[in-house]
Parts: C-alpha cells; sequence; structure tokens
C-alpha cells in the first residue's frame, strides 16, 4: 500500500481528532530513518534479523514466538476484563464476556481444543482482559489442550502479574503450562511475581511496549530481569487506537502512518535496548515485534491456514497467502486447443478447470502456455478464506465439522474484482507482471521496518 492510501486510511479512523496528531515532517523522518539505520548497523551480525527484517532480534525467541513466527499459533481471549489501567492499552478492558479467537466464541473448553488441532495449530496462548480474573475457566481451557494435544501444543499465559501467587503458578504448572509472560509496565516494572514463576514455569517471559520515556528504567531492568531468571525479554511496538488516542496526549509522541497508527520513538528505543543488551554482554535474548511483524505476517499465516481448506487444483497460492486464479478466455476452439495441450502432456484433470461454455480454462501458473496463444487472453482476480461462526450467504463458503459436533465456517471472498492482463498469456510474461503493483501486495509479503516518511 502506498503512503497515501495509509494516510487516508488513518484520517478516516481518526477524524476530527487526526489534527491532534503529530507526524514527522520530510526531514524529521531522514533524521529518524538515518537513527535506526546507525541503531541497526551497531547490532549488526550479532542479532538476527527474520521475517523480512520485521523482527528482531529472532536467535533465541521463546518457544511461543518460534511457533507465532512459524504461523501456527493461536490466541484465546479467554475474558474481555481487566484489573489494570495501562495507558497504552489499545481497547476497552470491561467485559468478562466469552472466550473467542478470530471471531469465533467458544463457549466450551473441548471446542476450542478440537479446534486446536482441526486447523493444526502447534501453540495455543491464553490472554485478556486479565487470564486470571477468570481463573477456573483458563485452566479448564488450559486442561482442555493438554488433555488432547500433551506435548504437541505449547501453551502460555499473558498476565499483568497482579493476580500472580504461589497458588496460582502451581496450578498452572499441574494443568501443563509451558510458559508465562508478564506485563510488568502493569505493575510499575516491578520484578517480584516474575519470580515466583521462575523455577515452576519452564519458559518465563516478559513481553511489554517499548515505552519512550521509561527507556532508562528498562535499561536498568535489563540485568535485573537476566539475574532474576527471566528467559526472555519481548518488546512491542506502541499502538495508537481510538480507544487510547486521549492517555496518549500529551506524550510528545512522533506518530507513524500505516495501516494502523503506531509510535516511532517506541521503535527506536526497542532497537536501543537491543544494542545495550549486546554491548553489555547480557544474557537475556531480546526481540522486537513490530507493529508490521504481526500485521503483515500473522494476516499471511492465517490465510495460508484458512486457504487449505478452500483452494482448487487449478488454483495458486502466493506468498503472501492468497488464492490467485489464472483464466484464459477467447474463442472455444482456441481454449480448445490449450486444452487438448494439457490434456496431451499428461496433465491430472484436477490441475484446470474448464466452463460449460467452453470458453474459460482456469488454470496454475505453471501451466500457462509458454508460446504464442492467438485469440487468447487472461484473467486474474484474488481470494482469501475467513473464519466464521455462520454463513453470511455472501460468497463461497465450507464448512469445517469438529469432533465436538462444532462448525467452523471458511468463507471465501474476494480481494480484488476479476480483471483482464491482456492478450498475452504466456507464463513468463504474467509473472513477470505480478512482480508489479498493484498485484505484489497480493503475491508477496512487504519485507522491511516501516518507513517513517
Amino acid at each position: 500500500m502506498t503512503t497515501a492510501h495509509h494516510v487516508s486510511l488513518n484520517r478516516a479512523e481518526y477524524g476530527e481528532r487526526y489534527p491532534l496528531l503529530k507526524f514527522p515532517t520530510r526531514q524529521q523522518a531522514e533524521e529518524a530513518e538515518a537513527h535506526r539505520r546507525e541503531l541497526l548497523a551497531a547490532i549488526g551480525t550479532r542479532a538476527s534479523l527474520g521475517c523480512g527484517g520485521t523482527k528482531i532480534d529472532v536467535r533465541r525467541l521463546s518457544p511461543g514466538c518460534a511457533i507465532c513466527v512459524a504461523g501456527r499459533w493461536s490466541c484465546l481471549f479467554i475474558n474481555g476484563r481487566c484489573n489494570a489501567r495501562c495507558f497504552y492499552c489499545p481497547s476497552s478492558q470491561e467485559d468478562i464476556g466469552e472466550p473467542t479467537t478470530n471471531a469465533l466464541t467458544f463457549r466450551n473448553a473441548a471446542d476450542y481444543a478440537e479446534y486446536i488441532g482441526a486447523f493444526g495449530f502447534t501453540g495455543a496462548s491464553f490472554s485478556g482482559g486479565e487470564p486470571l480474573l477468570t481463573p477456573e475457566r483458563t485452566l479448564a481451557y488450559l486442561e482442555a489442550v493438554k488433555k488432547r494435544h500433551g506435548a504437541g501444543v505449547h501453551a502460555w499465559l499473558y498476565t499483568n502479574g497482579t493476580l500472580v501467587d504461589a497458588e496460582i503458578i502451581a496450578r498452572l504448572r499441574e494443568a501443563g503450562l509451558d510458559e508465562i509472560r508478564f506485563d510488568i509496565g502493569a505493575i510499575g516494572y516491578s520484578l517480584e511475581k516474575v519470580g515466583l514463576a521462575v523455577g515452576r514455569i519452564p519458559t518465563v517471559t516478559v513481553e511489554i511496549p517499548a515505552v519512550p520515556e521509561e527507556r532508562l528504567l528498562m535499561s536498568q531492568k535489563l540485568v535485573e530481569m537476566a539475574d532474576r531468571g527471566v528467559g526472555h525479554l519481548n518488546l512491542h511496538q506502541l499502538r495508537l487506537t481510538p480507544y487510547n488516542f486521549q492517555r496518549f496526549q500529551g506524550r510528545g509522541y512522533t506518530f507513524l502512518h500505516g495501516e494502523k497508527v503506531t509510535v516511532l520513538e517506541s521503535e527506536l528505543a526497542a532497537l536501543d535496548l537491543i544494542r545495550e543488551s549486546l554491548d553489555q554482554g547480557i544474557d537475556l535474548p531480546v526481540n522486537y515485534c513490530s507493529f508490521v511483524y504481526k500485521n503483515r505476517y500473522q494476516r499471511q499465516a492465517a490465510r495460508l491456514r484458512n486457504a487449505a481448506f478452500v483452494i482448487k487444483g487449478w488454483e495458486d497460492l502466493t506468498e503472501a497467502g492468497c488464492i490467485r486464479t489464472l483464466t484464459l478466455q477467447g474463442a472455444v476452439p482456441a481454449v480448445a486447443r490449450q486444452l487438448q495441450r494439457l490434456r496431451d502432456a499428461g496433465i491430472d484433470p484436477r490441475r484446470y478447470s474448464l466452463n460449460r461454455a467452453g470458453d474459460r480454462l482456469s488454470l496454475p501458473a505453471e501451466l500457462l502456455p509458454r508460446e504464442d496463444a492467438a485469440g487468447l487472453g487472461i484473467s486474474i482476480t484474488y481470494s482469501a478464506a475467513q473464519q466464521l461462526e455462520r454463513v453470511s450467504y455472501r460468497n463461497p463458503f465450507v464448512e469445517v465439522r469438529l469432533e465436538t459436533g462444532t462448525k467452523i465456517i471458511l468463507e471465501r471472498r474476494p480481494l480484488c474484482a476479476e480483471t483482464l492482463l491482456g492478450e498475452d498469456p504466456r507464463g513468463d510474461r504474467i509473472m513477470t507482471l505480478l512482480e508489479q503493483a498493484p498485484w505484489i501486495d497480493f503475491e508477496k509479503v512487504q519485507a522491511g521496518l516501516a518507513r517513517y516518511g
């Protein structure tokens, strides 16, 4: 997407409040990008950049983060209420509600455990709200997942730590919890509650947003976390939302345009902490999880996972997780010649599809003609599948029935209108064309951190 498109999205989201946001001037953006390049150069080869350079450092990720990178993570929001009031929280946390994930509600723990298996997840996390506000519910879902999948699914829990004590840690361990993540920003950056989990839960992680004004405090905490046995530190980029908008005012942040508005100084603070931890030789793996990583790669993972249920044999699945449909079209004799070419080559009939009229032949890119195909044009369309609780009847769909009897709907929705690509359907020309705008956004996952200007 272009910067102009992002500006339009951000204006629409914030409306009359948009002028209150401070975005960088061109000079400020250039200076900030130069500073970022300096930080990345200082980090150098001592860290590893993953996921197209959007995630740093990926050498020693926590087990849960490694599963996220692999695209095999499910996050269940076990409730919707929190007892903390962090200024950076992106949404209202006032209603206990029902356990949800990907717009699906799981009122039954056994259903969620079956869902994990049906969609090939190897990691399941429990978030909120604050999961320990509903300890019996949280434990029931954790136990169901571990009973059904055992060591095959890594389970972790997010908490602000306020309700953590020795008893709940013991119960979580007994239920099979593999990893616990503390947002210490909710409790004044205290590590007291974290210490209760070290040595009892296999992996203990601190996961917080990189708050620029807390940069010096976090510098001090790096050594303390390592000394206390914290296994990993995950830093997120601050993100503005309509809910936390007012709380962000007066903090002097510089905002960045994107699919969602983020904080420039937050990213620089995270990179600087990684640099410092490496300079000081602190034995604490620090991972910066940028917003663009979450937005691009977690969306890619969901698309790839869902596409497996709806893609046809004559379609291609792109790196970005989109289903690509290419269709030769023209006079019936011209299409028939291409059909005969496929038959003569012994191509499996499930890999192409001819319409009833005989004037449209869909096939994957590798089966496109290599030579001139007189009288033929070619069209393209992209689609993606999303999970729904019930059928909308607006698009084609399939049902995935869990062993418990619950049905998950996979609805296939178009991402763009069918578009003619011209009168030359040769495969080499088409694939070159798809490396250009606007098709490249459907084909590839954009690399690199967000631009500042």
